[in-house]
């Protein structure tokens, strides 16, 4: 008879950040009340990772949106000098950043304002 594995405490962390989130923004009006009730580890499909995003396609992103790098960093959480160097190919995105350009890439900017 084989175990059911438990949650490590990683994955309890993220999952109680997840749904914190999801209640924000239920509560904000950004989420419906059917969208938030689905919302499941399942559903988050942890296997898939997001396509790899080159330089050009972030700074078409960018300029699709009408947003200047100081704007869309703001956006992004992250620094000027670091979008720059997604745009120019110097730097691949990874972790956070990657997923929500992946986000943008996928849905448009107005799905992270």
């Amino acid at each position: 008879m084989t175990k059911k594995a438990t949650p490590s405490a990683a994955t309890s962390r993220l999952r109680d950040a997840i749904l914190e989130t999801a209640d924000d923004m239920r509560r904000l009006g950004l989420m419906d009340e059917a969208s938030h009730a689905k919302i499941t580890l399942r559903q988050l499909d942890r296997n898939r990772a997001p396509a790899p995003i080159s330089g050009e396609e972030i700074r078409d992103l960018r300029e699709k949106a009408r947003l200047s790098q100081a704007v869309f960093a703001r956006y992004l959480n992250l620094t000027v000098g670091y979008v720059s160097q997604l745009e120019r190919g110097a730097k691949r995105p990874s972790g956070p950043a990657l997923v929500l350009l992946d986000l943008i890439r996928r849905k448009g900017i107005e799905a992270i304002l």
